[in-house]
């Protein structure tokens, strides 16, 4: 086998092309990746060259191009590439965020056994706007409603926070701050829990599935006044297993949602094989939303770049973009 080095440019086009411009450099794209899979050697870094330097909707037109011109389905072709973690976060780059995300939780759920990490990571951490794609996206690939695969899934008072979520009533953040309001949540928030025997789970429920986040943040410093813990310190003493896993994530995602993820970048990258399904989650659901803030995030709170050695990583990095 004769393994040629072409040394054509890759436009980098993460703003959006139309017309003549972006035909021609996806007819270059269409080239790069069809040469590559259509011959033995596949060069794998190429691959990550095209298609992570592109948008999602890039991505489709060079997909529907490749499959004109090689009359074979670039997915497909995708798949008999590739291998491993760089072709699960491959493939996840060929769909959209709110795609990508409905699988992951149809996966969750449908699996065997559910995996609650999953669907707890997706379901608290992300805003409501994304949640009402989730949830159209949802019902056109599974034919079902997601509240009904919660509820099916899930038991408890995990089930009605999981499922108040779903149910996307959070209020949009406001120019005006209430500072009535403000106070009175805390002091609600204080009062069925460290306050109490026991936690009025319902109320922690309405009010963190209810409230804005720029709301929600004034009320977490509020609510030191009233309890000797903040807010996840009370979290950790009031509920326990699955529940308090959410109400965790949902505290962390309102005071600095990018952070969190850093987080779990970084608990993740250190482990071996099973933590590599969070990292491609990761990866990919972020890439079009806040990916380079969370890349920010990890090398100020771990002192690092998000770079490491394997294919997974190099994507990692190409999307995140050169370091400053």
């Amino acid at each position: 086998v004769i393994h040629y080095k072409i040394n054509l440019p890759i436009p980098d086009l993460t703003h959006m092309l139309t017309g003549t411009e972006s035909i021609l450099s996806n007819l270059i794209c269409v080239f790069y990746v069809s040469f590559f899979i259509l011959t033995s050697g596949v060069d794998e870094q190429t691959i990550i060259d095209v298609l992570t330097k592109r948008t999602y909707a890039q991505r489709r037109e060079i997909a529907f191009a490749y499959e004109r011109r090689a009359k074979k389905d670039m997915i497909t072709a995708l798949k008999g590439a590739l291998s491993g973690s760089l072709e699960a976060v491959i493939l996840g780059l060929m769909k959209s965020t709110s795609q990508y995300d409905a699988s992951e939780i149809r996966g969750s759920i449908k699996g065997l056994g559910t995996d609650e990490e999953t669907l707890i990571e997706i379901l608290c951490s992300r805003s409501n706007e994304e949640l009402v794609d989730i949830k159209k996206v949802y019902k056109e690939l599974f034919k079902t409603d997601l509240q009904k695969d919660v509820k099916g899934d899930t038991s408890g008072n995990f089930a009605k926070l999981l499922l108040a979520l779903v149910e996307t009533k959070r209020a949009e953040p406001s120019a005006i701050v209430d500072y009535e309001k403000i106070d009175e949540d805390a002091r609600a928030l204080y009062d069925a829990g460290v306050k109490i025997k026991g936690t009025d789970v319902a109320t922690w429920i309405s009010i963190m599935s209810e409230r804005s986040v720029p709301h929600l943040q004034k009320v977490f410093q509020r609510y030191k006044s009233y309890s000797p813990y903040d807010m996840q310190e009370s979290i950790v003493k009031e509920v326990k297993g699955d529940l308090q896993k959410s109400f965790l994530v949902l505290a962390q995602c309102f005071e600095n949602k990018q952070l969190f993820f850093a987080k779990r970048l970084n608990e993740a990258m250190k482990s071996k094989g099973a933590k590599e399904k969070i990292v491609t989650r990761i990866i990919v659901s972020r890439c079009e939303v806040d990916l380079k803030k969370i890349g920010c995030e990890y090398k100020t709170n771990f002192g690092q770049s998000l770079q490491k050695t394997g294919d997974y990583q190099k994507v990692l990095l190409s999307l995140c973009g050169p370091e400053e």
